[in-house]
């Protein structure tokens, strides 16, 4: 009896406790019936909702405002403030094209107004009466604009694929003149509501659309040539690899628009007799798994984009080209091919900007446009062996075949250690330099218009002096570390190579690379050469390590010999022209005349980096 009454008063006592503390708990709650409304979306009730609206966060960039809840659950980073920048700038200058071709001009905010016409000087007087001629032009024969803001009805459909914010596509209606439309979808229904708030609070309501779905569906019900997009933009968080099937075929294949001679000239276009202007879509990827693509899981790498990523110092360049070899290979699935405009690597991402375009006959010729790398395991050197073989036949035809190969022995010929082999990836050229100076220059006279606009210039101005040409890179303390010797400088390793006949050039992607079109032989033979100036003590190497093996050989094809100057005369693009007369240089090769001491050509802009 006396247990069963204590448990009795344990059971009152507690059930009194617990109806105390829930009157206390209520006392602090807003009354009233929830919202209904409210949860069916999955949101909290009035009053929470009014104390997120006083967290929320404003961001500012561009000339767009975007604000963010204090819950942080849509992704927004900083960092990736130069991506869109670049993006915005790639993407005017694509809607310049597209729409100059069919006699629309755009209208940037901050360019200056003036019409450029190229002529030939033995026509001037011709061209003077033509000028004449289209000032007394009738209204409706005026060249018709496109700016920002307005819905451009013979204008870009752009489809931001993952949206998220939404902060990119309202940055492209507030920015980028000559658009008819932007659809920015994302998959969460959470993102879509704040995608819609924020382009009210912009007031874009009339060019950005925002769209719940799932982006590779979106993609897939817009392959039809009539719905297909202008532009895509994927910038997802990870790997791009589950949506570049479904956006290879909704990008627009486009037309041919013509302008006959009268109109060119009245418009302000260059003169020529017919203006036709093949238009292909854009698609923008950006992949921000850079361990994968760099090397760290091989076999992930093959999953997500067909190619093995190998350990390289040209990791970065080497990413580039897998993802451009991903999207040639699934859009030749479809009879369609890719023409890089440009790729970049910044930060933690790549990005890459391709045009793409239809055509039986020229997807034959994308198996000739990929290699495989042999790289050695023991000095890093790398040799490329192409996987189809394009020849000339009879008739001016092109004929295909399989490459022969491979290019190397099973040893390294120079440390004689194995091989790994990667790829395959993407061997041609991963810029249009013609289409980079267009945006270089474009963003080079109207540097107000982004914050990171230094950086674009420096970046675009680094890829316009890449030799386009040379697929991967050496890096300086990649070569020096081989044979355990201190470093040279990198003006002194251009130099030799540019004394021995080659080109050379930096690269974007990584500050101390070397990209050249010389021989791994030549290359380390300078290494011997400079190693003779800076001495390696060669009791403490081992006989099978690389350097042993590579400095046991004495240079075939070089020899050193520090002069007091690099270049006869400083360059005139040279940064600090005073400094180049007092730089090292070498020789040519071994038997070649020295060069005489009075002045000696200079080299090109095309060779040199500034």
């Amino acid at each position: 009896m006396p247990r069963a009454r204590i448990g009795l008063w344990l059971s009152l006592t507690l059930r009194s406790t617990r109806s105390l503390c829930r009157a206390g708990f209520m006392e602090g709650q807003p009354q009233g019936p929830p919202n209904p409304a409210g949860m069916e979306n999955g949101t909290e009730p009035c009053g929470e909702e009014r104390a997120s609206e006083a967290q929320e966060t404003t961001v500012t960039e561009g000339a767009a405002k975007i604000a963010f809840p204090s819950a942080n659950e849509v992704f927004y980073n900083p960092v990736q403030e130069f991506n869109r920048d670049l993006t915005c700038a790639v993407i005017t200058e694509f809607a310049r094209i597209q729409l100059g071709a069919k006699g629309i001009q755009i209208k940037v905010p901050g360019e200056k107004d003036v019409q450029k016409v190229v002529v030939d000087l033995s026509e001037q007087e011709e061209e003077k009466a033509e000028l004449k001629k289209g000032a007394n032009l009738a209204p409706g024969d005026q060249p018709r604009t496109a700016a920002v803001g307005e819905i451009c009805e013979e204008g870009l459909r752009v489809l931001e694929g993952l949206a998220a914010s939404g902060l990119r596509s309202i940055r492209f209606a507030r920015e980028v003149p000559g658009l008819q439309s932007v659809v920015a979808n994302d998959a969460s229904a959470r993102a879509v509501d704040l995608m819609c708030r924020n382009v009210q609070l912009n007031a874009v309501a009339h060019l950005v659309h925002p769209r719940q779905a799932d982006a590779r569906m979106l993609m897939y019900q817009h392959q039809r040539a009539s719905e297909r997009f202008d532009v895509i933009d994927l910038d997802p968080y990870g790997s791009p690899a589950p949506f570049l099937d479904a956006a290879v075929q909704a990008v627009s294949e486009g037309g041919e628009a013509t302008l006959t001679w009268a109109q060119s000239r009245a418009r302000g276009f260059r003169r020529i007799l017919t203006a036709q202007a093949f238009l292909a879509g854009l698609l923008c990827v950006t992949c921000t798994d850079m361990a994968v693509l760099a090397g760290n899981s091989g076999e992930t790498c093959y999953s997500k984009y067909g190619a093995m990523a190998l350990k390289s110092r040209a990791c970065h360049e080497m990413a580039l080209r897998i993802v451009l070899h991903s999207l040639d290979l699934r859009a030749n699935c479809y009879q369609r091919f890719v023409v890089p405009l440009l790729s970049v690597s910044a930060d933690f991402y790549v990005r890459v900007f391709v045009r793409v375009f239809t055509g039986q006959a020229k997807v034959k010729a994308s198996a000739s446009k990929q290699a495989l790398v042999f790289q050695c395991v023991g000095c890093g050197t790398f040799h490329l062996q192409r996987l189809g073989k394009a020849s000339g036949a009879s008739g001016g035809r092109v004929k295909f075949s399989a490459a022969c190969g491979p290019p190397i022995g099973p040893e390294c010929e120079h440390c004689g250690q194995r091989h790994q082999l990667g790829g395959p990836l993407w061997a041609e050229p991963i810029h249009d330099l013609d289409f980079v100076g267009r945006v270089l220059q474009a963003v080079s006279t109207n540097p107000g218009r982004f914050h990171t606009s230094e950086r674009i210039q420096g970046v675009l101005s680094v890829i316009t002096e890449e030799l386009p040409d040379v697929p991967l890179y050496y890096t300086l303390d990649q070569l020096s570390s081989t044979i355990r010797c201190s470093t040279p400088s990198l003006l002194q390793l251009r130099s030799a190579l540019l004394h021995a006949g080659f080109r050379v050039s930096l690269s974007h992607a990584c500050k101390n690379a070397v990209k050249t079109d010389a021989p791994s032989s030549a290359l380390w033979d300078i290494m011997r050469c400079w190693e003779k100036e800076c001495p390696v003590k060669r009791e403490r190497l081992s006989e099978a390590s690389p350097a042993f093996r590579i400095l046991s050989v004495e240079p075939r094809h070089m020899l050193i010999q520090v002069r007091s100057r690099i270049f006869p005369l400083p360059l005139p693009f040279c940064p600090c022209p005073g400094l180049a007369p007092s730089l090292p240089s070498w020789t040519t090769a071994v038997g070649s005349p020295r060069p005489a001491s009075g002045p000696q050509p200079l080299p090109t802009a095309a060779t040199v980096h500034r």
